[in-house]
């Protein structure tokens, strides 16, 4: 085992100690804890073994943890631009501006757990004092579980690692009030387009519509499957208008809703007198299209805020024991659903 000598106690630990201990290059370190997906697992392994043995961070972040604090939060999100993570986006940097924090964003192009690693190491580098963790974990790595643990992250979509504090909306319950809403309206059942299965709150969403069905022995139609865009709903609208026996669909977002209802309205079917729709989220545009959408409206501004207000309790108090927050989302009735025309097309 490679013992660190008096000249090497009296500096912090450098990416060439990493490198001399894991017995590889600086260059396969840096390439490693970047998370570069073409480094071998074998030799990942040796360099994250080095990294906790000499307690290595990169200069900059040792830098601002000896001086203090960075005052930064971090966040990971996803590339895009769905209103959702916008949204969350501002009430996070809302809330940490007020806090007298800056927020430093990571964003990734695909849920790969390379690709989270790399973010999450990105921030880690940055002496970010705490992580908000805006994409859903399809798969928690070793190195995940390192990074989440030495720095304070909280998840805002459900998914968690060991270290992590979630707060998160009860997309089973979203789901619920919709299919119920829609139920009680006297459709005999409820058609459903869901979002893409590698996200934890479509997942929730299509389970809290399935299980609404059979409590109150429904029959389940197969389920649809879009990606969030309004693309994919059009897509499934089209599909949807071609069923007569369609009275009622829950779409798992708007933008997916407005998608439906335009292919709808081309296809010659009425929302709502011949086809109920209700979606997820509440965005601002959700009022405004024709019909205007019934909806379960979710609080993104304050999931933002909320999880800035969990890490700076975990700032205040590291030794605070995790305290989970579920939020229960709201259901809006507007036009775009109406009671079942007994008799009609």
């Amino acid at each position: 085992m490679h013992k660190r000598s008096e000249n090497d106690d009296a500096r912090p630990p450098g990416m060439t100690d990493v490198a001399r201990v894991a017995g590889v290059s600086p260059q396969t370190v840096s390439r490693t804890l970047a998370g570069h997906p073409n480094v071998q697992e074998k030799t990942r392994a040796k360099v994250l073994a080095a990294v906790d043995q000499l307690g290595y961070r990169k200069n900059n972040a040792a830098r601002m943890l000896s001086s203090g604090r960075s005052r930064t939060i971090g966040v990971v999100t996803m590339q895009t631009n769905f209103y959702s993570r916008t949204a969350v986006l501002y009430g996070i940097e809302n809330a940490a501006r007020q806090a007298g924090y800056s927020v430093s964003t990571a964003t990734t192009a695909s849920l790969d757990t390379s690709a989270i690693e790399a973010a999450l190491s990105r921030l880690a580098e940055q002496g970010v004092e705490g992580v908000v963790l805006a994409v859903p974990l399809i798969h928690v790595s070793r190195r995940i579980e390192q990074l989440t643990d030495s720095v304070p992250t909280v998840t805002i979509d459900g998914s968690r690692t060991s270290a992590t504090e979630v707060v998160a909306v009860d997309q089973t319950l979203a789901a619920r009030l919709a299919t119920r809403h829609l139920l009680d309206l006297g459709h005999e059942t409820v058609w459903h387009v869901a979002g893409p299965r590698e996200w934890l709150d479509a997942v929730s969403r299509s389970q809290g519509w399935r299980d609404t069905l059979e409590a109150d022995s429904r029959s389940v139609p197969p389920e649809l499957e879009g990606d969030w865009s309004p693309a994919s709903g059009y897509r499934n609208g089209l599909v949807l208008g071609r069923i007569p026996d369609v009275t009622a669909v829950f779409v798992a977002s708007d933008e997916m809703a407005f998608g439906v209802i335009r292919a709808l309205h081309e296809l010659g079917r009425r929302v709502p007198d011949d086809i109920s729709v209700v979606g997820v989220d509440d965005i601002a545009l959700a009022e405004y299209c024709s019909p205007s959408l019934t909806t379960v409206a979710q609080p993104f501004v304050h999931m933002g805020a909320l999880a800035v207000a969990h890490l700076m309790r975990h700032l205040v108090d590291p030794y605070a024991a995790p305290e989970p927050e579920s939020v229960d989302p709201v259901l809006v009735v507007r036009a775009s659903t109406a009671p079942l025309r007994r008799g009609g097309r």
